[in-house]
This record gives C-alpha cells, structure tokens and sequence, in this order.
C-alpha cells in the first residue's frame, strides 16, 4: 500500500476490511486516464531497432561444439594441455587431455557458415545472423559473470542492461513494462532476480517478471466483482490519500516507483492478459515454434510471447533458461544435445516469425551465455572421456545477434587454433553493450546516471566500441 505515517495501522485495517477489491477498484480508475504514463524518451540518434529480445543462455554454451569448429582439435585429440592452461581452469582435478567436438559440422545458407548438427533448425537462419566468435569475459565463475554480462561490473547491485534501455528509451506502450522477463518456470537462473534488477536507477526500470502459463502477473486483477457506485467511491478516496502522501514526500523515489507501478498494473489488467494469450495464434504457428513437442514446449511458449510483446511495444524482453542445461561439465555428447533440443527450434522459430512479419528489421535478437568452454576434456568422477564435458572458459565465447540493423550471413572475429581463446578482431563485454544500445540509438558515453556526483554508465570507465563490421 502506498499510505503510511502516523494513522498506518488503522488505514492498514480499513483496507485489508474491504480486501482487494479496493486495490483492483483504485487500478481500474487508472484505466479511465486518472494517471498517464511517462512517455517514451527520444533516442540520441536515429535507432535501427526499436526493441532487443535477448536469449540468455545462462550455464555457458560450448562454441567449439556449436558454432567455431575445430579440425585441430580432432588432429590433437587426447594430447595433453593441461600445463599450458592451468590458470584458466576451474577445476584442475578434473582436468583432462585434448578433447574434439562428438559433433559433426556442416556449412549452410548463401554464407557458408558453419553450424553444428545439434542445431538443424537454426541453421537454416545463418544469413540473418552476424556470428561474433572473439567475445571474451574477465570471470570463470556463473555468479561473478552473470554480473558482468547484464550489468558491466563484477558486483551486484547494478543496473542491467534492461533497465539501461528502459532507463533511456522509456516504454512505447503505456499499457506494458518497458522491460520484460520471463525467466525458466522451473528454476530461477544464477544470481536470480539481480539479474534484471534496476540498481541505483529509479526503481521502475527493474525488469516485470511474467509468467509463460496462467496468469502473467499475479494478484493482478480484482479478487471479486463490486457495484459501480462503491467501486467509484473507493477510486476517489484511494486517489486523494495517496496524492497527499506523495505531495508531502516529493522526493522518495520508491514511493514514485511503487505509484508507478500500481498505476501500470491497472493498464496492464487488459493487455498483459491479451498478450499472453497463445490460444490466439494458429496451430502453424505453435508449430514453428516447437510449442507442440514436449522439449521445446515450455522454450517456444516464451519465445512466441516475446515476440507478441515487442510487436506490442516492449523494449526490452529477455528470456532465462535454467543454467544446468547449458552447463556440461559432464557428458557433453547426451547433454548439449538435450540443450539444443529443448532451445533450437524456438529460437529459429522466433526469427522466422519475426522476418514473415516484418518485424525483424526493427527487433535485434542477441543469444549468448555469460562464458565459453574450454577444449580440454573434464572427466569429473568417471574419467572416462565418453562421458566428459567441458570447464568454463572465460576467454572464448560464441554469440550472435540477428535483425535490428545488423548485417546476415557474417562471421566476426576468430579464436586460435583449438578455441581457447579470442584472438582476432577481440570482442568484450563493454563492446558488446555499446552495440546493443548503440542499435537501439543510444550512445553509451552519453546515457548516463548521476550518481554521489559520478555520471554512471553500462560501459563504466571501461574502453568501449561498437563493432561495427557486424552492422548494416
């Protein structure tokens, strides 16, 4: 509740005595225009994407097993490296010899590039997609990555890169959050709600968790219908006790938020409900998306929602993915296919729903983990290489991004010889964030928060560019 001070409690017992249909009747008189929502804010240049959908692959994709084939690791497979890369191991005990990929590669589209065999779907999407091969990281470790890849910073308690653009560019829909998440139904990822939380900026960019199935927000609606008359009543009272406490604390910036956000779960009861709403698609495309196969269901159900979101104004949706899939210490043949099983065809889905209708051209989609791994074998328990994965590797990572202004059917970058490390055209976590937003029409020397007299940014003091060999 927004109403606090010396009467609290007996306030507090007068609402709870007339429940939430009190609270649903003050949302609803926002729905008559009593509140109006910020408007979005100009861009510093002209934007060649008006929304990002970012698929976060938390657990840290395998890029010599996916997208950077390497013949020299089938040459010199079972050597040892051990002793050249010690430092660059998490787990040195577990550490094993030289270990090739058990896929096979093909190249695909007019581009030629190379995809693995456990991505069938989308490789058939390579020429709307700008690899970069030479991204890098500075941690090993999930939690300390996880910080830098959605906020910039090895700490927590930042901004990410979410709130950055919800921050900057404010919402194209007054009905829907700038920033939206819909992370795994199952588990919660690494670090779990920091991941999208709004830091120092004002409280109501953090990003709007919603549901894939059910309600998309609970306790949204009224708990039970009232008459007319009373429900008008109880929206005047509610309105005037809470304009007055807010005129009275004009500068509590999570009293603002909190209002704000009462104010977007009244516009919200209508459309966030109409926006989750699948049973309005056709059969085909629940098919695209693999929402009728069991391992892709719950994967394509949030990718299809992501794209009903943005083609309804949202800037900014990120979608989570419980870590463990993507993390294969252990059995990588069984495992990353089981990955790719549950994630490929949803996410070719995505971008060929979006380019049929049109919306690819203004929507930039990023997939990507917080780190890469290492080529080396991790034996773990069994030390049998049959069921061995791979360690971390902060040094070498695959990701790519498609539409939104960026160039199909390019590879940038390229790892040395076994995929250990980044070594040409080297891209970091600060390029990459300047990229994004850069795409987005946002400079990121210039979006700034002044914080303890410190202008803060996403790229922070760090030397940043945008890549521009992967633009069109």
């Amino acid at each position: 509740m927004l109403i606090e001070g010396s009467e609290r409690g007996s306030r507090r017992d007068f609402f709870r005595s007339m429940s939430g249909g009190m609270m649903g009747g003050a949302l609803l008189s926002l729905l008559e225009g009593e509140v109006g929502a910020k408007p979005g804010k100009a861009p510093h240049y002209r934007p060649r994407a008006k929304s990002v959908i970012q698929l976060f692959m938390n657990g840290g994709p395998s890029q010599m097993d996916l997208f950077d084939p390497k013949p020299e690791l089938d040459r010199m497979h079972g050597k040892s490296h051990f002793e050249k890369i010690a430092g660059e191991v998490e787990s040195p005990q577990a550490a094993g010899a030289l270990m090739r990929s058990p896929y096979r590669f093909s190249r695909h589209g007019q581009c030629g590039m190379s995809v693995s065999e456990v991505m069938p779907h989308l490789a058939e999407c390579v020429d709307d997609i700008a690899f970069i091969r030479s991204m890098y990281t500075t941690n090993i470790t999930h939690e300390p990555a996880l910080f830098i890849a959605h906020s910039g910073r090895m700490q927590p308690g930042l901004p990410s890169i979410g709130s950055w653009v919800s921050y900057g560019l404010g919402s194209e829909n007054r009905n829907l959050p700038a920033y939206v998440v819909l992370d795994d139904p199952g588990k919660l990822p690494v670090n779990g709600t920091q991941n999208w939380q709004a830091g120092f900026l004002p409280p109501e960019h953090q990003g709007t968790r919603f549901r894939a199935t059910g309600a998309p927000v609970l306790n949204l609606k009224p708990a039970f219908p009232q008459p007319g008359a009373i429900g008008q009543l109880e929206r005047e009272f509610i309105a005037k006790l809470n304009s007055g406490h807010h005129q009275q604390r004009p500068r509590q910036p999570r009293l603002s938020a909190r209002m704000a956000s009462y104010e977007l779960a009244a516009r919200m009861q209508l459309e966030a409900s109409d926006a989750l709403d699948l049973d309005q698609e056709k059969q085909e495309t629940l098919e695209l998306y693999g929402i009728n196969r069991e391992k892709s269901e719950s994967y394509g159900r949030r990718c299809l929602i992501a794209r009903r979101l943005v083609e309804r104004g949202v800037r900014f949706v990120q979608i989570f993915i419980d870590f463990q899939i993507w993390d294969n210490h252990s059995n990588l043949k069984k495992g990353l296919r089981s990955c790719c099983e549950k994630t490929d065809q949803p996410v070719a889905g995505l971008l060929k729903d979006l380019k049929r209708r049109g919306l690819l051209e203004d929507t930039l989609v990023v997939w990507g983990g917080e780190f890469g791994r290492l080529p080396i074998a991790q034996l773990g328990d069994s030390k049998k290489v049959d069921h061995a994965g791979r360690d971390h590797n902060k040094n070498a990572m695959t990701t790519w991004m498609a539409g939104g202004g960026v160039k199909g059917g390019v590879v940038h970058g390229a790892t040395d010889e076994i995929g250990l490390a980044a070594v040409k055209d080297r891209v970091s976590i600060p390029d990459w964030h300047a990229t994004i937003l850069h795409l987005l029409g946002l400079d990121h020397e210039h979006l700034v928060f002044n914080r303890n007299g410190l202008d803060e940014r996403l790229t922070s003091v760090f030397h940043a560019r945008v890549v521009d060999e992967i633009l069109a």
